[in-house]
């Protein structure tokens, strides 16, 4: 399975099954998309701003769910599996995206249906996303691997904000390419840098613009 990010802006989301599982995946699509969860009964507090249905759907009556709502993504996540099974024929019938929330180790990507997919564990910081997946194979993997990612981006979201403002600037100067980009180099790579992004902003930028004089010269 190849990692994309996929916008989901005006797009629907429909998830059966209203467990954790269910309601994991509804409050993390919820921020973007438009969710509707199915399902007989509510086991959870927080489903985001997803729309619960209290409904129990029969294998038979799954298609007409994904027919009515016309959705980007099918999450299959109920204790029946004839149920999430029918739920992902559905969803290849008509072209949409399914996330199996029951399959895991037991199915490799080879065994997986056509528009299979797999939400990874996401660490973000600002516009900084790191996304870590073990192909459903161990979620306590994913975890501990998210848990020591989280403290090392700290302050990524604010670098991001701060070179791509200098490499704005940088191409209205008389630098090379290369240079420019050494210069961008320079500043990811500083420790200095990051260490003043924690304290400060205009620190940051302070430290920034020294880096860069250091790398490629003066104004030119």
């Amino acid at each position: 399975m190849i990692p994309l990010y996929h916008d989901f802006t005006d797009e629907s989301v429909l998830v059966f099954g209203g467990g954790p599982v269910g309601a994991r995946k509804a409050r993390r699509f919820a921020a973007e998309a438009n969710v509707i969860v199915v399902s007989p009964k509510f086991e959870e507090d927080d489903y985001g701003d997803a729309e619960c249905v209290r409904a129990e759907p029969t294998p038979d009556d799954v298609s007409d769910w994904v027919s009515r709502v016309k959705p980007a993504l099918v999450v299959a996540a109920t204790p029946d599996g004839a149920v999430n099974d029918a739920a992902e024929r559905a969803a290849q019938e008509m072209g949409a995206l399914v996330n199996r929330a029951d399959e895991s180790a037991a199915a490799g990507d080879g065994d997986r249906a056509a528009k299979s997919v797999v939400v990874p564990a996401t660490i973000e910081d600002g516009d900084v996303r790191v996304a870590i997946s073990t192909g459903g194979a161990s979620p306590a993997l994913a975890k501990y691997l998210r848990e020591q990612i989280e403290s090392e981006i700290e302050g990524a979201g604010t670098m991001a904000e701060l070179t791509g403002q200098l490499r704005q600037e940088l191409r209205e100067t008389d630098y090379t390419p290369d240079e420019r980009r050494a210069a961008v180099r320079a500043v990811v790579q500083s420790p200095k840098v990051w260490k003043a992004l924690r304290t400060g902003e205009s620190k940051a930028r302070q430290e920034a613009d020294r880096v860069i004089r250091n790398t490629v010269g003066g104004e030119r």
